[in-house]
This record gives C-alpha cells, structure tokens and sequence, in this order.
C-alpha cells in the first residue's frame, strides 16, 4: 500500500506543479508497466540557460492525434529583453573567434544532432510529420549544420574584394557582422527551418535571438539542447517560444537589435515589420523559401545577408 501511495503523490505533485508535457514514450514506443516516465520541461533558452517565462503562462500543444502533447511557455517581452541582453553580451567573444574555431563549432552541432536524430525524428511525427518526412528533415538539419560550418572560413574570401580605384591607394572591402538578429522561424517546419535561419547568422559572427515555429516549437528546445552541449558560448544563440502576435513588436522595434529576419510570406505582417523596423534602420530580411529543403534556402548569400561592408584605403607604398 505504501508504494501505491507513493506512486500516486508523485504523479498528483507532477501535474500541479510543473503541467508541462506528457510522459516520452520509450524507443519502441511502450511505457514500462507499472512505471511513471518523466515528463520532459520544455523551457526557453536564454544565455545559455534554460529559464521559465517570466510570465508564468503557457499554452497547450496538442500532438497530432489531438491529445496534449506540450504546455509550451508563451514568452513574454521581458524574456525577449533578457535574450537581447544575452546576445549583446555574448556578440563581442563569438565575432572575434577566428572564422576556423566558428566552422569547427558549427560542424559539433552536427555532429551531436547526428547523435540523436532518433528523438528528433519522433518529435516531428508526434506533430504531424509522416516518418518518412520527418527523417528528411532531420537529415537534412543535420547537413544544413555541415554545410556552414564549411562556409565559416570561406565567406570572406567569396564576398570580400579589392577595389579598382583612379588613385595610388589599395581599396579594400571586407565584411562585418551586424550584431545581434532577432529571428522569426517559419511556421511550417519545427526544425529545418530554424536551423536554416540560425546557421547563416552566427556562421557569419552575429548573435541570434529566436522565436521557435508556434506548432511545432517542441523540436527548438531540443536542439537548444543540443546547441548548449556543442560548444557555442552562451548567449550566441538564444531560442524562445510564444505566440508570434504577441511579440511581433518587440522583436522588431527594441532599439539594441541590427537586423531582423522574418522567415514567412504573410504579406500584412512583412509590412509591419518593416514599418517596425525603421525607427532603428534595423536590416530586415525576408526569406519566404517554399521548400526549406531546397538549396537555394542554404545559399552563402544568407551569411552575406547578414553582413555589413567595411571598405579601407591604404596608399600604396607606406
């Protein structure tokens, strides 16, 4: 009787407390019998912690068969605002590693999304993905991670140039990152898409701040997971979750972000995020890829996106 009760006081003091998702099904997808699994918290990710909202709501993600699959946390503004803080902190350390010590950071991403692909996988079916989809996607998330981090020490080279110029000076352009971006991932694609938005910004030296996809966010906290076991200095990546109406305005209007990119082809919305936008001349860019598995959602010109150009004279002979 002892045991029995013990039982029962855990799973009551689970769900009044901490109501966050239901129990991960095992590998072969069977519980135990007569075993309680431990329910998994999906948090925010904030220089290089794994907070609760400040807020304390949440709203409630359903699997594809309709049951509950998640109480995600709906972040708030103050939580954007620690994220910011985060990226801020974080930018100065990240742009100034050599460009070799970012792709080989990148590559360890891969290497441990590799590693446990098989969560992934069942993640993205739980949401609605066929199996079939979701091994594409994580794949593909996964080469998406290889695939820059090759870039990482190449990108200068590509897009840098030196100048014709009537004088006898040397002119130089190179490039610079922005700082830090705040980031909307599509909506469509709970891991794929959020990679290909995260890669390209950090590949280049920026620091990044993320609002996951709202119906598919449980993948994002895993692979922040991953991120934070992959070497990337806290801060550099920072992924929240919410409801996008929500903070709309504030990651496009807070005054210490350079550039936004909004991943999505909602007409109404890419107005006003750039109406938002310009009171800080803050970059926006759309990127309203269809088939986030196409290369053209992988292309180098997205680390370039996310660029400044510095342009220096020298004179020749001194």
């Amino acid at each position: 009787m002892a045991k029995t009760k013990s039982t029962t006081t855990r799973a009551t003091r689970t769900t009044a407390e901490t109501p966050q998702v239901v129990a991960q099904p095992e590998a072969n997808g069977q519980d135990k019998p007569g075993r309680l699994g431990v329910q998994k918290t999906y948090k925010l990710y904030i220089g290089g912690q794994f907070p609760r909202t400040e807020s304390g709501r949440y709203y409630r993600l359903t699997s594809a068969d309709g049951k509950l699959a998640a109480n995600i946390c709906r972040g708030s503004r103050k939580d954007f605002r620690n994220a910011v803080v985060a990226a801020r902190s974080a930018f100065h350390g990240w742009s100034g590693r050599s460009h070799a010590n970012r792709g080989q950071i990148l590559y360890r991403i891969g290497e441990m999304l590799e590693g446990r692909k098989a969560q992934f996988v069942e993640e993205l079916v739980q949401l609605g993905s066929t199996r079939e989809q979701a091994e594409n996607e994580v794949f593909a998330a996964i080469d998406r991670c290889i695939h820059y981090a090759g870039w990482c020490d190449k990108y200068q080279q590509i897009f840098s140039a030196v100048n014709p110029v009537a004088s006898s000076h040397f002119n130089f352009s190179v490039l610079e990152p922005m700082g830090v971006v705040s980031a909307f991932a599509p909506e469509e694609t709970g891991l794929l898409g959020l990679v290909s938005a995260i890669l390209p910004a950090i590949a280049g030296g920026n620091t990044i701040v993320i609002l996951a996809s709202e119906s598919r966010p449980t993948s994002a906290i895993s692979f922040a997971e991953v991120v934070n076991s992959s070497d990337v200095p806290g801060g550099v990546v920072n992924i929240l979750t919410g409801l996008r109406s929500e903070l709309k305005g504030h990651f496009s209007t807070h005054m210490d972000v350079n550039a936004m990119i909004y991943c999505g082809n909602d007409p109404a919305l890419s107005k006003e995020l750039q109406i938002n936008s310009v009171e800080n001349i803050k970059r926006l860019r759309i990127w309203d890829h269809q088939d986030w598995s196409s290369s053209e959602a992988q292309s180098p010109y997205k680390i370039l996106d996310l660029q400044e150009t510095k342009t220096t004279w020298h004179p020749v002979g001194i």
